[in-house]
Parts: C-alpha cells; structure tokens; sequence
C-alpha cells in the first residue's frame, strides 16, 4: 500500500473512529489472492467491546461505500483490538500496559521482562520479578532506552481485586 493511500484512509476513517471513542492504531491492506483486506485496529483507554467494534466497523463501511478511498476493485474490511501481546509504540500503550508484564528490548542492556509500574512523560517505572527466591526489584526506563516492547500472555496470574476477593472468602470461611 503507497503511503499516500495510507495517509488518506487514515485522514478519513480516524474521525469516525475517535466518534466512536477509540483510537486508530493501524490501517493495513493486504492482498489476499486477488482480494484485498483492510484491516484496521482499534483499542481505548477502556477497551474495545464487541458491540463496540461493531458499531465502528459499520461507520468504517458507510464511510468507505460512499468514497473511493478503496478503489474500484472489491476488498473486505476486517476491524479488530491490538490482541494479548500487542506492541507498545505510543505513550498511550504503556499507560494501558500499566500493572501488565512486558518484554522490553534495550539499547544497551539487551532484554528486560517486567512489569509497568508508573508511567510519565519521560519514561516508566517496572518492577522487575526477584530470581531464586530474591525480592522484586524496581527500575526506571527511560523511553529513549527502549527499543522494542511487548506485552506478555499471563496464565494463571490473578489481579489484585482477585486476590481481595480471595481473601475475603477465606476470611469467611474461617468465621464459619
């Protein structure tokens, strides 16, 4: 896809989407034989539900329908969240990471697995787990250290209301 096609879909779909209360994060067309798939990933501060996504991927095909931002050959329009291990590109991404375990690569010091802390305008506080039985540490990045970052897939792994919740009913079941 020419860059100039690019900025146009974008220049056109990301009003619709910011109505909706999302953000763009990507447009991509591929060619899939001979048909096209614009592809284009939405996500908020809050998430994006199915009944969201519907709503914007109507607008998105209005929209498309009554323009030529396609062309004239046929194409399907898939609309969809970032996924589980999705990329941090933006300030924004490491702020909904927050409390999320992330690989980062560094410049210098190679890979680093840890969790987001804090998040400011310079950079991020993580919490780095303890090895052998060690305590976690915590350490500051700076986002001009940062080379790549992912988000990593947790199994098991129960957030702190889980871990309330749990208690509770321990507490609970002791009274009884």
């Amino acid at each position: 896809m020419s860059t100039t096609q690019s900025e146009r879909l974008r220049e056109l779909l990301e009003p619709l989407v910011t109505s909706q209360g999302l953000d763009l994060e990507e447009i991509a067309v591929d060619s899939v034989g001979r048909k096209r798939v614009l592809r284009v990933v939405v996500d908020s501060d809050t998430g994006a539900d199915l009944d969201r996504i519907a709503d914007v991927s109507r607008a998105l095909s209005a929209k498309l329908d009554e323009t030529d931002a396609m062309g004239a050959g046929e194409y399907t329009l898939e609309v969809g969240t970032p996924g589980a291990e999705r990329a941090l590109t933006e300030h924004r991404h490491y702020v909904r990471a927050t409390d999320r375990l992330v690989k980062f690569q560094l410049h210098e010091d190679g890979e680093l697995v840890a969790r987001i802390l804090t998040v400011d305008d310079e950079g991020l506080d993580v919490e780095v787990p303890g090895v052998k039985g060690r305590r976690p540490t915590t350490r500051r990045l700076a986002f001009a250290d940062i080379d790549k970052a992912r988000v990593q897939v947790e199994f098991g792994r129960k957030d702190k209301q889980d871990n309330k919740q749990d208690e509770k009913d321990m507490k609970e079941e002791e009274e009884a």
